[in-house]
C-alpha cells in the first residue's frame, strides 16, 4: 500500500538582514531629521476561539487529508527544529547588527568629519566604508546559504519521522491514500478526514 508523499513544509524565518542605506552628506541649512516616536503599544491581542471537539473519522472512508505545516507547528519535534532555527537566525543577526554598527560610525564620522580630514584620510575612509559593504553582503549570503541549509537538513530529519508515522496509521484504518490539504486542491473534505492532530499524537509520542 503506497501513501502519498506530503510536499516538503517550509520551516519559515525570513532572514531580515538587509545593509543599511545612508543618506548623502545633508547640505547647509538643511533642517535636522527628526528622531521617530516610539509606536504606541499594540492593544492586547484578543484571547483565541476554544478549539471544537474533533470530528471523529468516517470508518467507511479509504482516504485522509493532514495539513503537514499544522503537524510541524503543534509536533515537539517541528518545534524544535523551529527553534534551532531561530537559534542560528540570531546569531546571524547579531553579527550583522555588529557590522553595521562599524559602518553607521564610519559613514558618520565621513559625513561630519569630512571637512577637516585632508585627501588621504578622506581617501582612506571612503576604502574602508566601501570595503564594509562589501563585507556585510558576503556576510548576508552566507548567512542566508547556512539558514537554507540548516532548513533543508531539518525538513529531511522531519520527512524521515513523519512518513512512517503516516504510513502505520494508513494501513491501520485501510486507507487508500493520504493527501496533503494544501497541495491535494480539494474544494471540501469531511472535517473527520483530518487525522493531522492523530498524527501529531503518534509523532510526539515516538519521542519518548
Amino acid at each position: 500500500m503506497r501513501v502519498v508523499k506530503p510536499f516538503l513544509f517550509a520551516l519559515v524565518l525570513t532572514l531580515a538582514l538587509s545593509a543599511p542605506t545612508f543618506a548623502q552628506t545633508p547640505p547647509a541649512g538643511a533642517p535636522k531629521p527628526q528622531t521617530p516616536q516610539t509606536p504606541a503599544a499594540p492593544p492586547a491581542a484578543a484571547q483565541p476561539a476554544p478549539k471544537p471537539a474533533p470530528v471523529p473519522f468516517p470508518q467507511d472512508s479509504k482516504f485522509a487529508f493532514i495539513d503537514v505545516n499544522a503537524i510541524a507547528a503543534n509536533s515537539v519535534a517541528g518545534k524544535e527544529a523551529t527553534k534551532k532555527l531561530s537559534a542560528l537566525n540570531d546569531k546571524k543577526m547579531a553579527e550583522l547588527q555588529d557590522k553595521n554598527k562599524q559602518l553607521q560610525a564610519a559613514q558618520t564620522k565621513l559625513n561630519t568629519g569630512g571637512a577637516v580630514l585632508n585627501d588621504t584620510a578622506r581617501a582612506q575612509l571612503e576604502k574602508d566604508i566601501d570595503r564594509m559593504q562589501r563585507d556585510i553582503q558576503f556576510t548576508q549570503q552566507n548567512a542566508q546559504a547556512e539558514m537554507n541549509e540548516l532548513q533543508n537538513e531539518l525538513q529531511s530529519d522531519f520527512q524521515k519521522k513523519l512518513i512512517p508515522i503516516i504510513q502505520e496509521l494508513a494501513k491501520e484504518k485501510g486507507l487508500y491514500g493520504v493527501f496533503s490539504i494544501a497541495d491535494s486542491g480539494a474544494i471540501y473534505y469531511h472535517p473527520g478526514l483530518d487525522v493531522s492532530d492523530e498524527i501529531v499524537k503518534r509523532l510526539d509520542a515516538k519521542k519518548n
